[in-house]
């Protein structure tokens, strides 16, 4: 097997890692857990993340025939009071439905399941954060997705290009670079603006970290560009550039993202 060969699997493999680590841990990512009720198992997958025009629907496992449970719910950083709505019957499941919020609103809610013996709480100590968003069109969601990818793959396949003292870095740079831009500030705004009808809510114009690693991650690359083109033995800098695209993009995505202000 080819030095190449074995640089691109060390590459995907990073990046993959890289990409699972950032889902799984991304507040929009369902909430997963077990509870016990009256000695029965009870495993759940709740969402925080709804489409705005689709039924914001919550379902749990009912642990018996003679179980009931209640939705308890309301908006989040808001004054209100919790709303408490009993969860209907159907093939072994108890659901409910959560009201539908404008773009960036965000409802807290919990579960209370109860039997003839034991009420419990899902989850047991805290309530789940789900955000509402716009349908984003697919010509916008595919190539953004696709393009970021490709830039965390390229990003990390350069940086370990780097360290091959005999390369020439340029190639490497300008594709990533291209990569950053084109998935980050091109289709990423666009499906910034159909999700929250906000082009850009990172640094300096709000917190959204998902915007604000991608404008570090493209002026990481930037600077090495202009760097291996000035000199193109100044592996440094695209050394430090892969690693800080690394660091950034290991931050959970959606965190701090777009959130409405109910007051």
């Amino acid at each position: 097997m080819s030095r190449n060969t074995l640089l691109w699997i060390l590459a995907v493999i990073i990046t993959l890692a890289s990409a699972v680590y950032q889902r799984l841990t991304g507040p929009t990512h369902p909430a997963r857990g077990k509870i016990t009720l009256s000695e029965t198992v009870v495993s759940y997958k709740l969402p925080r993340a709804h489409i705005i025009g689709e039924p914001a629907v919550i379902r749990v496992t009912a642990a018996s025939a003679q179980t009931t449970g209640k939705l308890v719910y309301r908006r989040h950083n808001s004054n209100d009071n919790w709303t408490y709505a009993d969860l209907e019957k159907g093939d072994g499941h108890l659901s409910g439905v959560i009201p539908e919020q404008p773009s960036g609103g965000k409802m807290q809610y919990y579960i209370e399941l109860s039997d003839q013996t034991a009420t419990q709480r899902i989850p047991p100590t805290h309530f789940i954060i789900s955000r509402f968003r716009d349908a984003v069109p697919p010509w916008a969601l595919i190539p953004h997705i696709i393009f970021m990818f490709m830039a965390m793959l390229l990003s990390t396949r350069t940086g370990l290009e780097a360290l091959q003292k005999k390369s020439s870095l340029k190639i490497w740079t300008d594709w990533t670079l291209l990569a950053v831009f084109v998935g980050g500030m091109i289709f990423g705004p666009l499906v910034q603006k159909y999700a929250f009808d906000a082009y850009w809510t990172g640094f300096p114009l709000g917190h959204d970290l998902t915007d604000t690693k991608t404008l570090v991650a493209l002026a990481a690359w930037i600077i090495a560009a202009v760097h291996i083109r000035k000199k193109p033995q100044a592996r440094g800098w695209v050394v430090a550039a892969a690693i800080v695209t690394l660091l950034a993009f290991a931050i959970p995505h959606s965190a701090l993202g777009t959130e409405l202000n109910y007051s």
